[in-house]
């Protein structure tokens, strides 16, 4: 649906759009579900003739490497960017609250839909850190610095260097920090950063909690999830338990997993599902409190970035 001409509730190319942009129905490609026979890759490219048996987009992916095939599941991928994908189920969910409705995956031609919310930048902030303003030498460092802190000393960054995602969707609000002092330094700075990742998730968690979406657990995967401190601070602050499975780069393993329906190596999303191993499970314990006087400064500081 990337091409916007795609009706996903209709499950086909829209007509009317066809028309409006020009485009043949002839030129674009035949819709096959997620895990489906797409050919075989040209071995004079690849050296191997190795069968195509799955296609989804990235965050798609995630979804399925991260077993949530149950209406009310959800993952949370934590990347260069941050991807918060919900399981809606065969009901396609129009969000009152700037989410957006997609198509979560297609299996044996049931569609199972999701609600989705994007933030522009979550692990792209600490690699500014160590390339852009050269505070830190390796992302690894930012668990340490951050811990080291008992609370954030009143600094917040707010990381829309490419405006601001979901639910603000405000692609002219720009980065700043809120807060300095002369004592502020590095671990201020870093701990700021991660704390940032944390409350935009807050956000979204909040976005799909005003759609009626109550959460019982959030699933997380991407580079940024191997931070304990990071995942311990997102669950305090959207006071929801968090998941880290053993695998975190679930996109890649998502691909496999709809290659291997497919291939018949699993028989089934339950047979999938299985196969899912939780190896870190981080719980709320922070008073509400102290969660409420973060999630006021970081509210302020967010209102003060805005475009309008």
């Amino acid at each position: 649906s990337r091409t916007l001409l795609f009706d996903i509730y209709r499950q086909c190319w829209d007509p009317q759009l066809l028309a409006l942009f020009q485009v043949p129905e002839s030129l674009l490609p035949e819709v096959k579900d997620s895990a489906a026979d797409y050919g075989i890759t040209d071995a004079g490219i690849t050296g191997l003739a190795i069968p195509i048996a799955g296609v989804a987009g990235d965050q798609q992916a995630a979804t399925i490497g991260q077993a949530c095939f149950e209406p009310g599941m959800i993952k949370s991928t934590y990347g260069t960017g941050c991807f918060a994908v919900l399981n809606t189920g065969s009901k396609p969910v129009q969000s009152n609250h700037h989410l957006l409705t997609t198509v979560a995956y297609r299996i044996g031609g049931k569609v199972c839909y999701a609600l989705e919310g994007s933030i522009f930048v979550a692990g792209a902030a600490v690699q500014w850190l160590r390339d852009g303003i050269g505070i830190i030498r390796s992302a690894a460092e930012t668990e340490a610095l951050a811990a080291a802190l008992e609370d954030n000393r009143g600094v917040y960054l707010v990381p829309a260097f490419t405006g601001l995602g979901a639910p603000h969707w405000d692609p002219h609000a720009r980065g700043a920090i809120f807060g300095l002092t002369r004592d502020s330094g590095v671990a201020e700075l870093v701990r700021a950063t991660l704390e940032s990742v944390a409350y935009q998730t807050r956000d979204l968690v909040q976005a799909m909690a005003a759609d009626g979406v109550k959460l019982e657990s959030l699933r997380v995967d991407g580079g940024m999830v191997a931070n304990d401190w990071l995942l311990q601070f997102l669950s305090d602050i959207i006071d929801v338990p968090v998941e880290r499975p053993e695998v975190i780069e679930t996109t890649a393993l998502g691909a496999a997993y709809l290659a291997g329906l497919q291939q018949g190596i699993f028989s089934s999303l339950e047979d999938i599902s299985g196969h899912w191993r939780r190896q870190a499970l981080f719980k709320p314990d922070m008073d509400a409190a102290c969660r409420q006087r973060l999630l006021q400064g970081w509210n302020r500081a967010v209102e003060l970035v805005k475009s309008r």
